[in-house]
């Protein structure tokens, strides 16, 4: 009766044992499969945020070139007198007045930022490419953890392949080496 007893214990321990190893081997399975599926949305948050951000950046950085060009040609057609002369005349008498000025006081020009704003919206689009070539990296590194787990000898026994199938990393679609343009 000892023996019996000894041989359903065994039975026991080693199912509780086997249970243990699908359970354990399934849940890691379930986990990696979770993390790369937030890893690929992270990519798609990357590429959403340029798609957002990039159309956006450029009309700002537009709209001030173009704001700045009209203060200036402005200021500098009103300095010169232009805007106000009707003859010739007019534009002889102006240029003796702006010369007896200038000699006089020194004028500043507005400060020109245009281009700061191009520095600066460059700065954006590198930094956004950035975060997305890190977010494609990342997806590549957890489809790589992820598939070496399921492929393993014993893993790859226990698992279910429909529901845990291999995955494909990050490819880059035709094209993708040439550069985007970018219009002003």
């Amino acid at each position: 009766m000892k023996k019996s007893i000894l041989l359903i214990i065994g039975v026991l321990v080693l199912v509780l044992i086997v249970v243990f190893s699908y359970s354990g081997t399934y849940n890691k399975a379930v986990g990696l499969q979770e993390t790369l599926d937030q890893s690929w949305n992270d990519v798609g948050a990357a590429y959403q945020r340029r798609a957002d951000l990039v159309p956006q950046l450029v009309a700002t950085v537009k709209g001030a070139a173009e704001n700045e060009k009209g203060i200036l040609t402005q200021v500098t057609q009103a300095r010169a007198g232009i805007v106000n002369a009707e003859s010739p005349q007019d534009m002889e008498m102006l240029g003796k007045k702006i010369n007896t000025a200038i000699n006089l006081a020194f004028e500043a020009y507005p400060q020109i930022r245009s281009t700061e704003n191009f520095g600066a919206l460059q700065a954006q689009l590198e930094g956004t490419e950035n975060r997305i070539n890190k977010s494609r990296k990342d997806y590549n590194a957890t489809v790589k953890q992820y598939n070496t787990y399921i492929r393993g000898f014993f893993t790859s026994m226990i698992l279910n392949a429909e529901e845990f199938p291999k995955k494909e990393g990050f490819q880059a679609s035709a094209g993708a080496d040439k550069a985007p343009e970018v219009q002003f």
